[in-house]
């Protein structure tokens, strides 16, 4: 489990059919073979690792569903360790098993702040909710605000800084992962035969 909160941005140094070579520093720091890596928001376990790197296997599913068969040698990712029972939970609950990607609309300045929109489909966007929580790239954000196959979120100086997001343009895919709450919501509604007395339209205006 992540928090969605990256502490570090490594890169890429080999992309193989059936692993992952990444070069980093910071996350390596008490790191062993077995550890999960959330990288760009998608969790591998460590298969491997060196000083200054380490290599995770990569099955075809994820390849296939996420934006990592896309990358190339010297790309830059998002990095987070897992968290453990001590760690402050920042941002909200990560999984790391990316629901789809996204294709990034526009980024513009809002001051301080970069206004970066994402369009999803539909079968990822049925989650999303105004000032709900989203995974991008494996960062934590907060939906600010919603269209019908988009929706968008602000970045602070900070965020821009410390994760790849702050270089995003028009056209970068982008992975995606939907709060856990809300898909927990929707299977105990299908499961309870539609006896809760709430509908998905009033989970989404409760935020969820």
């Amino acid at each position: 489990m992540f928090s969605g909160i990256v502490e570090e941005i490594g890169t890429i140094r080999e992309l193989g059919s059936h692993h992952v070579t990444v070069q980093s520093r910071v996350i390596l720091s008490g790191t062993r073979v077995s550890d999960s890596i959330s990288v760009s928001g998608v969790c591998l376990t460590v298969s491997d690792l060196g000083s200054d790197w380490f290599r995770a296997d990569v099955m075809p599913e994820t390849l296939r569903r996420t934006n990592l068969g896309l990358l190339a040698p010297g790309d830059p990712v998002n990095l987070e360790r897992a968290v453990t029972p001590s760690t402050r939970l920042g941002g909200h609950i990560v999984l790391g098993h990316v629901d789809g990607i996204g294709r990034v609309v526009s980024a513009t300045s809002d001051e301080s702040a970069t206004i970066v929109t994402v369009q999803a489909p539909q079968d990822v966007m049925r989650y999303i909710a105004m000032k709900g929580s989203v995974t991008v790239d494996g960062v934590s954000l907060t939906v600010a605000d919603l269209a019908g196959d988009s929706f968008a979120v602000s970045l602070v100086a900070y965020t821009s800084m410390q994760t790849t997001l702050g270089a995003a343009r028009a056209g970068r895919v982008v992975n995606l992962e939907v709060d856990v709450l809300a898909r927990y919501l929707e299977r105990l509604q299908q499961t309870s035969g539609d006896k809760t007395g709430i509908t998905w339209d009033q989970l989404h205006e409760l935020g969820y």
